[in-house]
């Protein structure tokens, strides 16, 4: 719940007098403010820390991000503030026309309510030579925030609004709140005597505003550059209270809860409200009223009356993380830490994300029949101040190509470049040799085609899934771990690690409240990224069909426990698979082989069949490439400069903008394609490498679709749609040269070794003797060649080869082939 903002420099409460240096707990603040301390114990904490309180108002009001030394200057040599110039609102800022200071520009900002985070940057106080301030901040960050909060709250106390904005019903009743303590401050000091009581000061703590019920803000510390990071398992006692960095992966995220910072009470009998600081998760509601004419009454205090739409609530959530693995010792398992995410931090993380979290490591103080059973064990937590996202998404990353004109130079100069399907395809991965159509697949699975939402409420998927099946070591792992990096959502698992409910979701117990809750599992935290499937055919087969429904309709629908919802799983699926018998058997049928449902293999997009052949030439470049990036650790000169996994996320962010449309005179042309596809399959009776369906033509689209992105293209055009559908050829084509007897098209069974020349005029003639001629159209040919998984360049270098000689014979015009024998 917001509050609204000072008319004046609010005083520190007694509940909130607590020594974290000195380690007190959160009795001893309760104890201060019930006056058991008396007066003069509290007025000394409150001292200990005006002087830092004052220069803190001095390095907000002066430091200059650009200016450093003139902020030296302001300062001065003994850190004599010159706040001076500031307390009044006719002197809030520089002279007319000079900007305002870093500082003082946010708490404006909060003043005209356009902000509700002041973040306060550490290596701020380096530059601004606060070098002693900011080693208190760093060693003693959970006071040190307050103090920051104080020095904020007296400079807004000065600062009028520059921009207009509508009064709330909150500033309505902070009015009447302060008017009523100012009231009870008079009243207090006729009756104990203006010399007893300083000005500004309430006889009862619990009947003046507190200063989290005035704030409008919350305060943040973003750490230091160049700090290196903690491992979570390296946290220790000597950590506790300071400002700790640790990064990790987030496994659990929890709902957002209001928690109360501020409660708020009213007398039933002298109607007056009476404020209880909440500074902990729990607390022990007041019951009596501590004003001075309840308890002087012969009935004693009245009773307090909680007021529910009066506190103050902020946002909680809890989240925990897991360490890296490239963080976990040997022998030992990931360690988890629960972060405690506060107001506006909220939301800003989500299941599979990974983070680098700065915050305060504080004990969690355990009350009632836990503490009890706890004894004198103790758990720990990070109360968070800045969340950092090392893989940043695709929508961040459009954000800073809006701000960073070189980047935007930088894919302006990819885009015009004539090659710039086939460079990044050998970008990825290219210490792995060949596989080149594999890694324009995979290129095409990042980019992804648009999501198609129907007016009926229907919607069709963008997302391309690939299988990569193939004989042990010819990189599949290796290939799904790069994609995996690359992807800004990636999520990497086994198989045989993975079960149904830790692909899908499972139904965990809240810690916090004991209610069921849902936890996703990898395709829920893979959520609009890549989920690689390693090992896929490892896998049960009542595991594997929990994954029908992600890979189609992109969402897992759950009735477990009472709870019944569907949790959204937008990802794309990059599954690889060995042979059923370990490696594949030329004598079987790829059905065998493959060893599938059909229901599973439909849903691929696209099925790559990569086996390890012995060939001289092939073997011997492999080696040379292989050992050539273990002496160097580096990919052989490609003849360009390969893109880095940075630049490839940061162009697919920019083509994912692109919602590119097939034109109406481009749908005959795929229809065409796509009966073309069934009348071949029909004819060469290949039904045991896999059918053709309404999914293979939406494969086409999707693919079509995802290279008009990568050019950055309002629509799809013919090239788009033959790269498709050559890319599927080539997919099925792996099967077709290596499946036995099956053999290829039709009339080259077992010439899985001719080269592309031969199978060319094989597929000419197979045309001519169907047709019952000896005159082809080229036009024609040229569509069943590249149906086939060819080039038309390699069906250039076939036709020239047999014209010279003089197999073939072409007329003038070019427009038909005649075969002379």
């Amino acid at each position: 719940m917001a509050t609204g903002m000072v008319s004046r420099a609010p005083t520190r409460p007694f509940a909130q007098v607590v020594d974290w240096e000195g380690g007190r707990n959160e009795a001893v603040g309760a104890a201060l403010a019930g006056g058991i301390l008396g007066r003069e114990t509290a007025a000394a904490g409150v001292h200990r820390y005006a002087a830092d309180v004052e220069r803190m108002k001095t390095f907000l009001c002066h430091y200059r991000e650009r200016e450093p030394d003139a902020d030296a200057e302001a300062v001065g040599e003994e850190g004599v503030s010159s706040w001076d110039a500031f307390r009044t609102p006719t002197a809030s800022g520089p002279a007319s026309g000079e900007r305002l200071p870093k500082y003082l520009q946010r708490l404006q900002a909060i003043a005209n309510r356009q902000l509700k985070v002041l973040e306060v940057e550490m290596d701020d106080f380096f530059y601004g030579h606060e070098e002693v301030l900011a080693r208190k901040v760093q060693q003693n960050t959970k006071r040190y925030v307050e103090v920051i909060s104080q020095a904020a709250d007296a400079i807004l106390a000065t600062l009028q609004p520059t921009a207009a904005y509508e009064p709330d019903t909150l500033d309505l009743l902070m009015e009447q709140r302060e008017q009523r303590e100012r009231e009870n401050e008079m009243a207090e000091q006729e009756l104990f005597g203006s010399e007893t009581l300083a000005p500004g000061t309430a006889v009862d703590p619990t009947r003046r505003i507190p200063d989290r019920l005035r704030r409008r803000y919350q305060v943040l510390l973003i750490p230091a550059n160049g700090i290196k990071c903690a491992r979570i398992r390296e946290l220790r006692a000597e950590h506790i209270g300071q400002l700790a960095q640790v990064n990790g992966i987030v496994t659990r995220v929890f709902d957002v809860k209001p928690m109360v910072e501020v409660a708020v009470y009213v007398c039933d009998r002298c109607g007056n409200e009476v404020y209880q600081d909440v500074p902990g998760r729990q607390y022990m509601p007041l019951t009596l009223c501590p004003s001075e004419a309840c308890q002087r009454s012969a009935s004693g205090g009245g009773r307090l009356l909680p007021q529910y739409r009066a506190f103050k609530y902020s946002k909680y959530q809890e989240v925990r993380i897991q360490e890296p693995a490239q963080q976990v010792p040997v022998g030992s398992i990931p360690r988890t830490l629960a972060v405690h995410m506060r107001g506006e931090l909220a939301h800003s993380c989500s299941a599979g994300d990974e983070v680098i979290i700065s915050g305060i490591f504080l004990p969690m103080l355990l009350s009632g029949f836990r503490a009890l059973k706890a004894g004198l064990l103790s758990d720990a937590y990070l109360e968070a101040t800045h969340v950092e996202h090392q893989k940043r998404d695709y929508k961040q990353y459009q954000l800073q190509h809006d701000r960073d004109r070189t980047l935007q130079a930088r894919i302006a100069e990819l885009t015009a470049d004539p090659q710039l399907y086939d460079r990044m395809a050998r970008s990825i991965a290219p210490e792995i040799y060949g596989h080149d159509d594999v890694k324009k697949a995979l290129l095409l699975q990042l980019v992804g085609a648009p999501h198609r939402h129907l007016s009926d409420g229907m919607r069709m998927r963008g997302d391309l899934h690939i299988c990569l099946m193939g004989d042990p070591g010819v990189a599949k792992s290796q290939l799904l771990r790069y994609i995996c990096n690359v992807a800004p959502r990636g999520v990497y698992t086994t198989g045989k690690g993975s079960s149904g409910v830790g692909l899908t979701a499972a139904v965990m117990r809240d810690p916090a409240t004991g209610d069921m809750v849902l936890e996703g599992g990898a395709l829920v935290m893979a959520d609009e990224g890549i989920a690689c499937i390693d090992e896929f055919d490892k896998m049960d087969e009542s595991d594997r069909t929990s994954i029908h429904e992600v890979m189609e309709q992109q969402t897992v629908s759950i009735a477990k426990a009472g709870i019944t919802t569907t949790l959204n799983a937008r990802a794309a699926v990059l599954a690889a698979a060995n042979p059923a018998y370990g490696r594949y058997n030329r004598r079987r049928t790829p059905a065998e082989n493959i060893n599938m449902p059909a229901a599973l293999l439909s849903r691929f997009d696209l099925l790559f069949l990569m086996l390890d052949r012995p060939h001289a030439d092939a073997d011997l470049a492999l080696a040379r490439h292989i050992t050539h990036v273990h002496r160097t650790g580096a990919a052989p000169d490609l003849g360009f400069e390969p893109l880095s996994p940075e630049m490839i996320r940061a162009f697919i962010a920019e083509a994912r903008r692109c919602q590119p449309v097939v034109l109406r005179d481009l749908t005959a042309y795929v229809v065409d394609h796509y009966v073309a596809l069934r009348a071949e399959e029909l004819d060469a009776g290949t039904a045991a490498h896999g059918y053709t369906t309404a999914r293979t033509l939406l494969s086409v689209l999707r693919l079509s679709q995802a290279l008009a992105r990568l050019r950055l293209a309002p629509h799809v055009t013919h090239d788009d749609v033959d790269e498709a559908v050559r890319l599927l050829h080539s997919s099925k084509q792996t099967l077709l040269d290596h499946g036995g007897g099956a053999g290829g098209p039709r009339g080259t069974a077992g010439v899985q070794d001719i080269d592309p020349t031969t199978r060319i005029y094989l597929i000419v003639r197979d045309y001519a003797a169907n047709h019952g001629t000896q005159e082809v159209p080229i036009a024609d040919i040229i569509g069943r060649v590249l149906q086939n998984g060819f080039t038309e360049s390699e069906f250039r270098t076939a036709l020239t080869e047999y014209t010279d000689i003089n197999i073939w014979s072409v007329d003038p015009a070019r427009t038909r082939i005649s075969f002379t024998l």
